[in-house]
C-alpha cells in the first residue's frame, strides 16, 4: 500500500468515531487534524471536503461492524440461528459498540434528512444491502426446509432491521437495555416463528 494509500486510511479509520458519535455537523476539521495528527493540507490533499470524509468513514464504520458480525454468523449453518446471532450480537455490544458511537446506520440514518446526497446514498445502500443479506438467509432456509415456504422475506428483512435498529435507538436513548430487550424479545419469537 503506498504512503498516500496508508494516510487516507488513517484518516478513515481515526474519524469513523468521530463522526458516529458527534454527527457531521458536529465534528469539525479541527476534530479529525486532531485525532489524525496530520495538518489542513494533509488533510484535503486526501480528500475534497469534510463531507467525502464524513462517507468515507461511514462505508468503514458500517464494513467494520458487519466483518465483526460475519466472523460470528459464518460459524453458524442453520439460517435462523444465523439472525439470532445478529441480534445476540447487537445485544452484547448496544453499550459497548464496535464503533465508537452506536451502529452508524442508525447514528447516520437519524440525521439522513440533512446529509449531502453521497452520504445519504451510502446510509440507503448499507439498509438495502443488510435487507438483502437477510433475505439470502432465508431463501437458503427455505432451500434446506429451515423457512416455512410462505415466508415473505423481503417484509420479514425490513422488519428485522426496523426491530433492530429502533430498539438500539430507544436503548441508547433513554440509556436503559429494557427497550432493547423487549424488542428484541419479540424479534427472536419472530424469528421462531419462521421454522416449519
Amino acid at each position: 500500500m503506498k504512503k498516500s494509500e496508508q494516510t487516507r486510511q488513517v484518516i478513515i479509520q481515526k474519524s469513523a468515531g468521530l463522526f458516529n458519535q458527534k454527527g457531521l455537523a458536529g465534528t469539525s476539521m479541527s476534530d479529525i487534524m486532531e485525532a489524525t495528527g496530520l495538518t489542513k493540507g494533509g488533510l484535503y490533499g486526501n480528500f475534497k471536503n469534510k463531507d467525502e470524509i464524513a462517507a468515507a468513514a461511514f462505508e468503514y464504520a458500517v464494513d467494520f461492524v458487519w466483518e465483526e458480525i460475519g466472523r460470528r454468523t459464518k460459524v453458524i449453518d442453520h439460517s435462523l440461528d444465523k439472525l439470532k446471532a445478529v441480534v445476540y450480537f447487537y445485544k452484547e455490544h448496544l453499550f459497548n459498540p464496535p464503533v465508537k458511537g452506536g451502529c452508524p446506520i442508525m447514528k447516520t440514518g437519524a440525521m439522513s434528512e440533512n446529509l449531502p446526497l453521497e452520504m445519504k446514498a451510502g446510509v440507503q445502500k448499507a439498509i438495502l444491502d443488510w435487507e438483502s443479506a437477510i433475505i439470502k438467509t432465508l431463501n437458503r432456509g427455505k432451500e434446506r426446509n429451515e423457512v416455512r415456504r410462505d415466508v415473505n422475506c423481503e417484509e420479514f428483512a425490513t422488519l428485522f432491521v426496523a426491530i433492530l435498529e429502533g430498539g438500539m435507538l430507544l436503548a441508547r436513548t433513554l440509556e436503559s437495555i429494557e427497550p432493547f430487550k423487549k424488542t428484541t424479545r419479540q424479534l427472536v419469537l419472530m424469528i421462531d416463528n419462521l421454522k416449519p
